[in-house]
């Protein structure tokens, strides 16, 4: 009885070390830039406060009200991708925002990211690497 015990113990134990090790770190950072972005498009609030990191959640009504004045907005040729090993996703592409009858574009720039809780979140510009 105590081998069996011991042994559901160790199993246990190993499956919880294997699951930590799977979830380390959460989803590429570069992916999380992306979700963001897309959901700031959007307007999409429960995505934006889920991505945004906490030195930026007093700015969170102004991230999900960025193109409510829009009568369209739209993201063109996304591709991101983080530098190296740093805080840092840089982005191609651009945000195009019609207001009325007018486009207007913003290029994608660099992007900070931190890990907050296990998760990639998005903390606003940074300078180009």
């Amino acid at each position: 009885m105590k081998k069996s015990f011991a042994w559901l113990l160790l199993s246990f134990l190993l499956l919880l070390a294997l699951a930590a090790c799977a979830n380390k770190g959460g989803e590429d950072p570069a992916k999380a830039v992306e979700r963001y972005l897309q959901a700031k498009v959007a307007g999409d609030e429960q995505t934006i406060r889920s991505l945004l990191c906490s030195d930026l959640e007093p700015n969170a009504f102004q991230e999900i009200n960025a193109f409510t004045s829009v009568t369209g907005a739209h993201i063109e040729g996304m591709q991101c991708q983080r530098v190296d090993e740093s805080d840092v996703v840089q982005c191609q592409g651009k945000i195009v925002a019609t207001y009325g009858t007018e486009e207007t574009e913003f290029p994608l720039s660099s992007y900070r990211v931190v890990q907050e809780d296990g998760e990639w979140k998005w903390c606003g510009e940074a300078p180009a690497p």
